[in-house]
């Protein structure tokens, strides 16, 4: 069977034309959280969310901002996961992602296709919750499936991951490896809701993992 859905729903799908292979850097925990937290009542802006992403002096040297691609809705084939499949509606188009107030940085590191991005959402805690929860349990409900994205088949592989304990409210982790003719890569992407704030950071395991307490430390921080 195969259903369209919008790139959005396996947003790092095009990390497979950018992001290399897993880095062999040692992974190190993330630190404790810092801010003080974000009431489930004190919805950001996209511009407060903007103001609380990564940039070049928080991550250190060698990293590179990247442009973010102009919006478009190019739409990919999936195949072989039922779980995928039964994302109707909103949330089979990547609408649980859609929330109107985001904010998104992405970085590449040491002139390498390794990257790392981040991803900032605001809503009710409920529908954040329901939102990247409906994504990550049908991603990695799946161990093996396929996607076709602009004619170019690829191979997919998904693990769920334990998430980091102690952090925020809800955690959500998992691995996903790409595969396409001779090329593969490795991602991790990590999930984390606090109140009315979601983090995502996705990219390479190791820098995930490094980055992954600052970005919540500054995303949570109060102005």
């Amino acid at each position: 069977m195969r259903v369209r859905v919008a790139t959005t729903i396996l947003g790092t799908t095009a990390a497979l034309l950018a992001v290399s292979a897993c880095s062999t850097d040692s992974d190190s925990a993330p630190s404790a959280r810092t801010g003080m937290p974000v009431s489930d009542t004190a919805v950001l802006s996209s511009a407060a969310l903007e103001a609380r992403l990564l940039d070049e002096s928080d991550l250190g040297s060698g990293y590179l901002r990247k442009p973010e691609p102009s919006s478009q809705h190019d739409e990919v084939t999936v195949i072989g996961c039922p779980a995928l499949n039964e994302l109707d509606g909103g949330a089979a188009t990547g609408g649980s992602l859609a929330f109107p107030r985001k904010a998104k940085a992405s970085f590449a590191f040491g002139g390498s296709a390794v990257k790392v991005s981040e991803e900032l959402y605001s809503d009710s805690a409920n529908k954040l919750s329901d939102g990247i929860g409906r994504i990550f349990e049908a991603m990695t409900g799946c161990p093996t499936y396929q996607v076709v994205a602009g004619g170019t088949p690829i191979d997919m592989a998904s693990q769920k991951l334990t998430p980091p304990r102690g952090l925020g409210d809800e955690q959500w982790s998992q691995l996903l490896t790409f595969s396409t003719g001779a090329r593969s890569a490795v991602v991790k992407q990590t999930a984390i809701r606090d109140g009315s704030l979601l983090l995502i950071v996705s990219g390479s395991p190791a820098l995930v993992d490094r980055h992954l307490g600052k970005a919540l430390d500054k995303a949570m921080a109060t102005s």
